[in-house]
């Protein structure tokens, strides 16, 4: 192992790792947040196009509601739910639910982890028509958005302009309930990496774990990162010596808040709880997913091909836990060259794989990938090249909708839109196998943190 450094004081050597985020000054804090919140209701705003003037007995958004969400390109999960999930007549989740044979979805039950059906059920508490739902799940959610850009301000001063500013908070803050999540993902590194406090890593990374955890009960994704966590905590305090007690005490605790989380609502009602990964477990590979799978397969991929849809179940989450097991290898490489298990980097890249690689890519997944765009180092000229893709895809999409349900064209896969969607769908597949080994390859370092500064008595051990 090479790059361990002497201790002044005590002697001891100890492995290099990643340093606490510089000092932010208020000022620099400040206008991000107030940034941040300028985008969000542009975020909002844009979303809130789609919403009345004038409402029907159910209170969906009249009057031609199916067809400016595609057309104007306004088209939001939030306000399109309000209908069908049982939202508009306050049913409490997942309680008294359940899913059909045909994985149609009844009495409460919605295809979301228990703290978004919660979410879900907050926003919609007041509401007698989509506007206000989306507008009271716009307010539940804008805090979330906020602290985002705040503790990555913390931790990489301007840079976090990428969020604060970014053309996917405008997109998607809105689209769908992910705000909560990216923010329980974005702490879990801000706890391990910018806390100032006495804690030790143990005690820290313990924290970052619940917050992953808490972030598995909204979105599941944040799940991922657990390993490549409990293996920087193994590695990290004692170059030569294995931490194993902290590293446990890592996906320990993030099982126990999963497992608190959802405990009463599988004793509640287990059938409803149990309904919304059934849900997503009966998904099938079609034009609504955007994901390489039907694009790359069309026009095999029918939903009525049985064969097809049965070798995607397996095939594609097969894929995603083989890119995950790449990602943890190389970062455990990576570990024994450079004496510092690399777990951003690592997360990041497995993000990539399940991007990449899972049968649904909705086109709001890109507000989980940009964090880790402020956090590590990517060069410019790659986020550009994703954020032009993402909005050719987060455009184009909407409006191929439009055209494929007004029968404008010769084929589903002629004109504007659907070359804009083509470009989206393989322009971000092309860039995310890029991330996927840039994330592996830059120093786990995080963003706009300056190098260590090496004490003039410290000494520098081959």
């Amino acid at each position: 192992m090479t790059g361990t450094a002497v201790d002044a004081v005590s002697g001891e050597h100890v492995a290099p790792r990643t340093r606490p985020a510089v000092a932010v000054s208020r000022a620099v804090l400040a206008v991000l947040v107030l940034l941040t919140g300028v985008t969000l209701l542009l975020g909002y705003a844009n979303k809130a196009r789609c919403t009345g003037p004038e409402f029907d007995e159910s209170g969906r958004s009249q009057p031609d509601y199916g067809v400016r969400m595609e057309r104007d390109v306004c088209y939001s999960d939030i306000q399109h739910l309000w209908i069908g999930r049982s939202i508009d007549q306050h049913v409490f989740p997942y309680v008294s639910g359940s899913i059909s044979p045909e994985g149609q979805l009844r009495g409460g039950s919605v295809e979301y982890p228990v703290l978004t059906g919660l979410l879900i059920w907050g926003g919609a508490l007041f509401a007698e028509t989509d506007a206000a739902f989306l507008l009271g799940s716009a307010l539940l959610m804008a805090p979330f958005g906020l602290a985002t850009g705040y503790l990555l301000g913390r931790l990489t001063r301007w840079r976090a302009l990428l969020w604060a500013i970014g053309p996917p908070v405008v997109l998607y803050a809105f689209h769908n309930w992910d705000l909560p999540v990216v923010a329980c993902a974005v702490a879990a590194v801000f706890v391990v990496h910018g806390l100032r406090s006495d804690r030790s890593l143990a005690q820290r990374s313990t924290v970052a774990a619940v917050l992953l955890g808490l972030g598995f009960a909204f979105k599941l994704y944040p799940g991922a990162f657990v390993l490549p966590l409990a293996l920087y905590v193994l590695v990290a305090a004692h170059p030569g010596r294995l931490e194993w007690r902290a590293a446990l005490r890592v996906p320990v605790a993030a099982a126990l808040t999963v497992v608190l989380v959802n405990l009463p609502f599988a004793l509640a009602g287990y059938e409803g709880w149990r309904a919304s990964f059934t849900f997503q477990q009966l998904r099938k590979v079609d034009f609504t997913t955007n994901s390489i799978w039907f694009w790359g397969f069309r026009p095999r991929s029918d939903p009525d091909d049985v064969g097809f849809q049965s070798l995607m179940d397996w095939l594609s989450p097969t894929l995603v836990l083989l890119s995950f097991a790449v990602a943890v290898a190389v970062g455990w490489w990576r570990w024994r060259r450079d004496g510092v298990y690399p777990w951003v980097g690592v997360s990041a890249a497995m993000l990539c794989g399940f991007l990449l690689l899972h049968k649904v890519h909705s086109p709001q997944y890109t507000l989980w990938l940009l964090p880790f765009f402020v956090l590590v180092q990517v060069p410019w000229s790659v986020i550009g090249a994703y954020l032009i893709a993402d909005v050719a895809m987060g455009i184009g999409i909407f409006r191929w909708y439009y055209h494929l349900h007004a029968g404008l064209g010769t084929s589903i896969y002629d004109g504007f839109s659907a070359q804009a969607v083509t470009i989206g769908v393989w322009g971000r597949a092309a860039l995310l196998v890029v991330l996927f080994v840039l994330f592996l390859r830059i120093p786990d370092r995080i963003a706009a943190t300056p190098p260590p500064r090496r004490s003039p008595l410290a000494e520098t051990v081959a």
